[in-house]
C-alpha cells in the first residue's frame, strides 16, 4: 500500500520556514500532503526586545528562544503545517559570533548524533520529500551549514525519503527584484549586487507556483515579529512582495523515482 504523501523540511532556526519553504509547506497543506517542519535549534541567538544583539545588555538568551519559538507556533499556523518537530539545540549564531564557541551550539554538536535524531523523525513520517539548504547553508550560516549536513547523513542513512531537494534563490529573479524595487523608488539603499549573488539559473531543477499563498507567507512572516531582519522584506511594495513571494526554487540532489528535469511539484513522479 503507498504510504501518505509527506514533505519534510529541514530549518536551522524559528523564521527561516517562511522565505524559502512557507509557500510550499501552505500549498501541499491545502493539497493533502502532510506537512512536517524539523526546526534544529530555537534562535537564542536572534534580536531581544528593542532589537538588542547577542552579548549586548538586556539580551535573554532564554526569553529570546521562549519568544522565538512561540512566534514559531504562529507561522505554522498560517501555513498550515502539520507537524511541528524542536530538535531544541542552541542557536550558533551568525559565523565569527562569539555564540559560535559553546560547547552546546548546534553546529558544534557531531554530525551523527544529530543526524541519528533527525532519522528518528524521518523513520516517524516517512516523508518522500526532503527540503533543506545547500552546502552553504544558503549564506554560509554555521547553523544552515549544519541544518544541511545532517539531512544529507539521515536522508542517506535511512534510504527513505525519494527525493531531496536544496531551497535555491535564482540569480535573474533577484536581479529583476531590485530593479522593481528601484523603478518604484524605494531605497535600496545604494546595493549592488556581486555576480554571484544567489543560485546560478542553470542549477534550478525545481520551480513551483506558491501565488496562491502570498499572504499566508506574509503572514507568517509578520508572526515572526521579534527579528528586525524581517522588516525590510515586510515593507517592500505590493507589486515586488508579489514577485517575491510567489514562487520557490529550488535544486534537485537527487530523486530515486523517474522525473522531468525541470519540475513544477516536488512530488512529480510521485503521485498515482
Amino acid at each position: 500500500m503507498n504510504r501518505e504523501l509527506t514533505v519534510m523540511a529541514v530549518h536551522a532556526h524559528p523564521d527561516d520556514e517562511v522565505l524559502g519553504t512557507g509557500g510550499i509547506l501552505a500549498r501541499y497543506a491545502e493539497e493533502g500532503v502532510r506537512t512536517v517542519l524539523v526546526t534544529c535549534t530555537n534562535g537564542e541567538q536572534g534580536d531581544g526586545p528593542g532589537g538588542v544583539k547577542p552579548g549586548e545588555p538586556g539580551h535573554d538568551d532564554s526569553a529570546v528562544a521562549e519568544r522565538r519559538l512561540a512566534e514559531l507556533r504562529e507561522s505554522v499556523d498560517h501555513l498550515g503545517v502539520a507537524h511541528l518537530e524542536l530538535l531544541g539545540y542552541r542557536d550558533s549564531g551568525m559565523d565569527g559570533w562569539d555564540g559560535n564557541g559553546h560547547p552546546d551550539a548546534f553546529a558544534n554538536i557531531p554530525v551523527e548524533k544529530a543526524a541519528a535524531r533527525l532519522g528518528e523523525l524521518i523513520e516517524r513520517y516517512r516523508p518522500q520529500v526532503v527540503v533543506t539548504y545547500d552546502e552553504n547553508g544558503g549564506y554560509g550560516h554555521p547553523d544552515h551549514i549544519q541544518a544541511h549536513r545532517i539531512a544529507v547523513a539521515a536522508t542517506e542513512a535511512t534510504g527513505i525519503p525519494d527525493k531531496l531537494y536544496y531551497t535555491a534563490v535564482p540569480r535573474a529573479a533577484i536581479r529583476e527584484m531590485f530593479e522593481v524595487m528601484r523603478s518604484s523608488g524605494m531605497d535600496v539603499g545604494g546595493v549592488d549586487l556581486p555576480e554571484d549573488f544567489g543560485t546560478p539559473d542553470e542549477l534550478i531543477t525545481s520551480v513551483v507556483d506558491v501565488s496562491p499563498y502570498v499572504e499566508r507567507k506574509v503572514k507568517a512572516l509578520k508572526a515572526h515579529e521579534s527579528q528586525g531582519e524581517n522588516i525590510f522584506l515586510l515593507r517592500m511594495p505590493d507589486e515586488v512582495q508579489q514577485r517575491a513571494f510567489s514562487f520557490e526554487a529550488f535544486t534537485r540532489h537527487f530523486s530515486r523515482v523517474a522525473a522531468p528535469d525541470h519540475e513544477d511539484d516536488l512530488f512529480a513522479g510521485l503521485r498515482d
